[in-house]
């Protein structure tokens, strides 16, 4: 109960950010403190990142709420996300695209294990977590819908646009220490909108931070 009268008031918070009220159901309906380690579930409905081992972090839920609402996730879509973390932004995708399929990039093994459990204990089984390189997307199963990339990337990268549909978006940070947040959109070209300020986690790999 305690938790969700604390899930209750995130979403009343995250109104704020005048996110659309089908992302905000989604986020409602995931118990947030399973993607939390134990010693933080008490912090699970604060809105700030927490630590998830590893030297990595949970987004705050407005940054996942915000990065939702940008991508517009609807029924049916197939979507990549890079950063799979504790499983968390997945999970809140997996209620938005309902009968599609989301597939989470891991570099780390141990938080990719880690994801693969937290989502089963939350009953989410439309997403696989894969352990791969994500600065490099995931080619076998491209294109996609919708691409969420949970780290910051030195450049919007091509690796991962060229595995978008036509009339697809990607959402992603770019920068070192601090980050300007694009939503991309492909279609006979690149058009890249600048959404803000953030701080994210650097992306490693081939193609992102060394």
């Amino acid at each position: 109960m305690e938790f969700e009268i604390k899930r209750k008031r995130l979403i009343e918070g995250l109104r704020q950010h005048n996110i659309n009220e089908r992302v905000l159901s989604a986020i409602e309906r995931i118990p947030r403190q399973l993607f939390v380690p134990d010693n933080e579930q008490e912090n699970a409905y604060a809105d700030h990142p927490l630590p998830i081992g590893c030297g990595q972090t949970i987004s705050a839920p407005h940054m996942v709420a915000i990065m939702c609402d940008l991508l517009d996730i609807s029924d049916g879509m197939k979507i990549l996300e890079i950063g799979a973390g504790s499983g968390y932004h997945a999970a809140v995708m997996a209620k938005l695209a309902g009968s599609g399929h989301i597939y989470a990039v891991e570099r780390i093994e141990a938080l990719a294990l880690s994801a693969r459990d937290n989502l089963k204990k939350a009953g989410i089984t439309n997403v696989t977590v894969i352990v791969e390189d994500g600065s490099l997307g995931l080619p076998q199963f491209a294109p996609y819908d919708r691409i969420s990339v949970a780290a910051a990337a030195p450049e919007i990268l091509d690796t991962l646009t060229d595995q978008l549909k036509v009339g697809g978006k990607l959402v992603i940070p770019v920068g070192r220490l601090y980050q300007e947040l694009y939503l991309v959109t492909k279609t006979d070209g690149i058009k890249k909108e600048a959404k803000g300020g953030v701080v994210f986690v650097p992306l490693i790999g081939k193609k992102g931070f060394s």
